[in-house]
């Protein structure tokens, strides 16, 4: 392996190219009277299209973004995009964060100069992470692996050597949601030595499901819960696993299509009332969604799906971690399990229903959550 550091520098061809598609795109129409039941709102696409033609300055959000300290892995053939910001701290604890989808690397940027200087927010130093965010295989800066059957397992044996082998840290802490949520646990799962402690702000994850047997009755209403939202609001979750190469034709060619596939989730798992722009940014919005145009990384990311649903039965059935796990359950998250059917699988320690915020919780409420992660994890310090 070997780790090179790394700057974003965007081609400005490509910037170029976008602005001609934007300008050109051809508009559907829309039923009277909709707002955001039928899918994006087409208004409201239309004012973030005109904004990211006109106003937009990718330049100012590629600046900042370099302003982190960002690298990359060779591990296996495989180049891995991850930030590594050093904790300001008498023993600045490693942690490891793990986005989702329609997510990014930069869901986690607000959260980490909150975990890595404490202090200087007002909470105690002793409390300092040193934070590695890496970009999924097939997200963002990260290569796009073209074999069949590279599943969150593989992913997970990626972060185990970038942690220990590459960055030679013996113990750590992992953190994640969707995505990162089923990478951080089998993290656990196959390196328990590995870690001191897991934090997870989503269960929902379908291969990762526990043992179904004498469920109880809030577990079977939660269940009900998640058939009737996979019925209402999860078709993307069934196209993305069913025949993603079909949809990638359509996203990769235009941005306006990628834009409104995405951010139709922000604005339904955020808490926002319906108004996306509450809880996120223009900018914001658009700088995820530049990640993904700049890269053409949409159909690699949503393959992630189709690769995921073919994972092993014994890691679809639920096997039990027996590292400390805290679970934060922010309020707008697609589906609230209750604490028995985390306890199937997990040894939780710490159980938080938080007061607002959705399934983006380090974009959306990153105050809450770095308290959050702070305060599990102060006890496990010394452990």
């Amino acid at each position: 392996m070997s780790i090179q550091s790394f700057t974003i520098a965007i081609p400005q061809g490509t910037l170029d190219d976008l602005l001609v598609r934007l300008s050109q795109t051809r508009w559907p129409d829309q039923v009277e009277g909709a707002s955001w039941d039928y899918g994006t709102n087409l208004d409201y696409l239309k004012e973030l299209a005109d904004y990211w033609q006109h106003e937009f300055d990718w330049r100012a959000q590629e600046t900042r973004l370099n302003q982190f300290a960002q690298f990359r892995a060779d591990i296996d053939g495989l180049g891995i995009h991850f930030i590594h910001e050093r904790g300001k701290g008498p023993n600045p604890l490693p942690i490891i964060l793990t986005h989702g989808w329609p997510s990014s690397f930069f869901e986690m940027l607000k959260i980490i100069p909150l975990l890595t200087d404490p202090a200087r927010y007002g909470s105690d130093p002793a409390d300092a992470f040193d934070v590695v965010v890496p970009s999924l295989p097939g997200f963002g800066f990260s290569d796009r692996p073209r074999e069949r059957g590279w599943q969150l397992p593989k992913t997970a044996e990626l972060w185990a050597r970038l942690m220990s082998n590459e960055l030679g840290y013996q113990r750590f802490a992992a953190a994640g949601g969707d995505f990162g949520s089923g990478v951080t646990r089998l993290l656990a799962l196959s390196h328990p030595d590995l870690l001191i402690g897991i934090h997870l702000t989503y269960l929902g994850f379908p291969t990762l499901h526990a043992d179904q047997s004498h469920l109880s009755e809030a577990e079977q209403r939660y269940l009900s819960a998640v058939q009737q939202w996979m019925m209402s609001e999860g078709g993307y979750a069934m196209i993305q696993s069913t025949k993603p190469q079909t949809l990638a034709y359509g996203l990769n060619d235009s941005p306006i299509g990628l834009a409104g596939w995405i951010v139709e989730k922000f604005q339904t798992l955020s808490d926002c009332d319906g108004e996306v722009e509450r809880s996120f940014s223009k900018d914001e919005l658009l700088t995820n969604i530049m990640i993904y145009w700049v890269t053409e990384t949409i159909n690699s990311s949503i393959r992630t799906y189709y690769e995921n649903i073919h994972l092993p039965p014994k890691l679809q059935a639920g096997q039990r971690i027996e590292v400390p796990a805290g679970v934060a359950l922010f309020p707008k998250e697609a589906n609230l399990p209750p604490r028995e059917w985390g306890e199937r699988s997990l040894r939780i320690e710490r159980w938080t229903e938080m007061p607002r915020g959705g399934h983006f919780a380090a974009l959306e409420e990153p105050q809450l959550l770095a308290e959050e992660l702070r305060t599990f994890y102060r006890p496990l310090r010394a452990a």
